[in-house]
């Protein structure tokens, strides 16, 4: 067996480093703090973080009141009157300084990253990759975006976990482009470190941000309903998410709710089998914690022995483990399909929604296991899963209209092609589905169906990048579209009252943004 050390990626070093470039981000016991009416204060009431990869504690998460982040929202809508001011040129040089500075630190942020949530080497260099790319995309286009359009006033943030800087951090700066200030909420699962030491970068440079920590139940109402508020955007679970909509039904906001959907993928009439054997492996990103991961497989019954035989394939040759480990002397690190989830809690909810499946009757396919050889010997992997697989999900179990957000994939079959589309439309709207198919003109027809926002066929879909529009349908999404130019709109006024594009009667989406 291979001694397995981690050298380049052990925390304390990354902890100094973060020390020496943002000392700001710390009071003089070494604490984190936020950053509050322009300045980093309020250490809040510390809460110990506790990294997914090992179990160890990585610092105290500075937990604010509701009163100071009251202020933090009064201080960073006053923000905004010089902000929306500032030409465009300047607002640009300032952003594009952010960037270089970002840039500078690619390395460090991306360690923070597989400390903090638990993402793999490769996955959290693309993580910050497609966050500095995207704005530089932004800067490039944001003249022609801004003509006839004006800033909004004060965005507030909530995101979840998963993706801190191509999903968080890219919103925060292409809407500081666009004039407006910011108030931002680091996720409580993850990510606050990181984000801090971004957001310090962000603050030198001159952009009007704002970081807070908290409890969602405590400072949502704050970071929701404020008048000071004048935008929300929003990822998170459909619960979170709905009861926010619910809150907002008597508030004149802006906002984009990005929830989670069960996203399917269909297979029909389809026989290459090694092109899907590559997506198979693909989806398996981050363990599948992220709110276009496919988790749902509809299948035709007569070609589910080929399905299950590439299937099996895919999921006998995962590697999951410490993501921070190197096993050799020249520090190359192990290649790994995914890391720990971003819990043990949420281990512990993976296993007992597929127990529950199985006491409803479903048949298990796979169920993996852990490879010692891809951790520290004797270190805590109560936040590790292996992946698995079922058939036959019956209606009565909890996971037939639930994602799983983890490495638990569904299987069923079906006879018609009606049937299909019925088993792939079961949580009322999804942001993504896709459809392999052999017959690609039946596929195309048969995706209008289907109520995704996106679906791929003979290839899945995600998120995107740069000027691809996204959004979801029915309970998917509320709210405007963003992504491209969408983004802009989202968050600036038209000078002509053009309407916005988005997901705001749960039926109405105009085919071109599909």
């Amino acid at each position: 067996m291979t001694k397995m050390v981690s050298p380049k990626v052990e925390f304390t070093g990354l902890l100094a480093q973060v020390k020496n470039i943002t000392p700001e981000i710390f009071d003089n016991d070494g604490n984190f703090v936020n950053l509050v009416g322009g300045e980093w204060k309020f250490p809040g009431k510390p809460r110990d973080f506790i990294s997914c990869v090992d179990g160890s504690c990585l610092g105290t998460l500075p937990m604010l009141s509701r009163e100071e982040t009251r202020a933090a929202v009064e201080f960073a809508s006053a923000e905004f009157r010089a902000w929306s001011k500032t030409d465009l040129d300047e607002r640009k040089r300032r952003v594009n300084e952010c960037l270089e500075l970002l840039t500078q630190n690619t390395d460090l942020i991306a360690y923070l990253l597989m400390w903090e949530i638990g993402k793999t080497y490769t996955l959290a260099h693309t993580d910050i990759s497609r966050c500095i790319e995207g704005v530089q995309w932004y800067i490039a286009n944001i003249d022609k975006m801004m003509k006839g359009r004006t800033p909004l006033g004060l965005v507030s943030n909530i995101a979840s976990w998963n993706y801190p800087f191509s999903v968080l951090m890219h919103a925060v700066l292409a809407q500081v482009l666009a004039g407006n200030s910011i108030i931002a909420k680091t996720p409580t699962d993850g990510g606050f470190i990181s984000l801090s030491f971004a957001f310090a970068l962000a603050r030198r440079c001159g952009l009007p941000v704002s970081l807070v920590s908290g409890s969602g139940s405590q400072l949502s109402e704050i970071l929701v309903r404020n008048e000071h508020i004048d935008c929300l955007s929003f990822v998170g679970g459909r619960s979170s998410g709905r009861d926010i909509a619910a809150s907002l039904i008597d508030k004149n906001k802006r906002y984009m709710l990005e929830m989670e959907g069960v996203n399917t993928y269909g297979v029909w009439d389809f026989s290459d089998w090694d092109s899907l054997e590559k997506q198979l492996r693909k989806g398996y990103d981050y363990g599948k914690q992220r709110c276009t991961a496919y988790v749902r497989f509809v299948v035709q019954r007569s070609l589910f022995p080929k399905f299950l035989e590439t299937q099996l394939k895919v999921l006998r040759s995962l590697r999951i483990g410490n993501p921070t480990l190197v096993d050799n002397a020249d520090d190359a690190l192990p290649n790994l399909d995914f890391g720990p989830v971003i819990k043990a809690k949420q281990v512990q909810d993976l296993d007992d929604l597929y127990a529950n499946a199985l006491q409803r009757g479903a048949t298990p396919l796979f169920e993996g296991e852990l490879d010692d050889r891809l951790f520290l010997p004797h270190q805590d992997k109560t936040a590790y899963t292996a992946p698995r697989s079922l058939v036959d999900l019956p209606k009565s179990a909890e996971l037939y209209f639930r994602e799983p957000f983890g490495p638990i994939d569904s299987i069923v079959l079906v006879n018609r092609i009606e049937e299909l589309v019925g088993e792939m439309n079961i949580s009322n709207g999804a942001l993504v589905a896709a459809l392999a198919s052999d017959d690609e003109k039946l596929a195309t027809h048969t995706a209008k169906e289907i109520r995704a926002f996106k679906v791929g066929v003979n290839q899945m879909r995600s998120r995107g990048d740069k000027q691809e529009v996204f959004g979801g349908m029915g309970e998917s999404w509320k709210g405007c579209f963003v992504g491209g130019g969408l983004l802009i709109e989202a968050v600036t006024n038209s000078d002509f009252g053009e309407p916005m594009k988005g997901n705001f009667d749960d039926f109405t989406i105009l085919p071109e943004l599909r």
